[in-house]
């Protein structure tokens, strides 16, 4: 799949966002590496804490429908900037890989691509723990 296809595959998801709150809608769209995608959107909550981005509700979706292999994930919401996932979304998505290709996108679908460690320098992942797992 082609990084336009999947661009496409996000503003389609980003149409169900739930945000009475921000009024900013995300979609996602994340490719595993047997072809398959998954796709998100934001969904806000009063409570605020409870919301959840379109990234990780992609990953999640994935998670749980035993996937755990990704190659992309494109990222569009309404803005004329590139969106670019926030802190949290990277840390979870490090967790899969930092050769990860993540996919920018504006709200004419135009989009940069960039891999996951280069937006998340010293990525914080479980190799950074090796040793410090409490033995039983």
């Amino acid at each position: 799949m082609d990084y336009k296809d999947l661009v496409r595959l996000a503003k389609s998801a980003m149409e169900n966002a739930y945000v009475p709150y921000s009024k900013f809608r995300v979609g996602a769209a994340l490719l595993t590496t047997d072809g398959l995608v998954f796709s998100g959107c934001n969904i806000e909550n009063a409570s605020f804490g409870g919301t959840n981005c379109a990234e990780r509700t992609a990953l999640f979706k994935a998670i749980s429908e035993g996937s755990r292999k990704f190659s992309k994930i494109a990222i569009i919401s309404d803005s004329k900037d590139y969106t670019y996932p926030c802190g949290i979304c990277r840390q979870v998505l490090s967790e899969w890989g930092l050769d990860m290709e993540i996919i920018v996108a504006n709200s004419n679908e135009e989009f940069r691509v960039h891999k996951l460690r280069d937006i998340l320098p010293y990525a914080f992942t479980n190799e950074n723990m090796e040793g410090r797992y409490i033995s039983e």
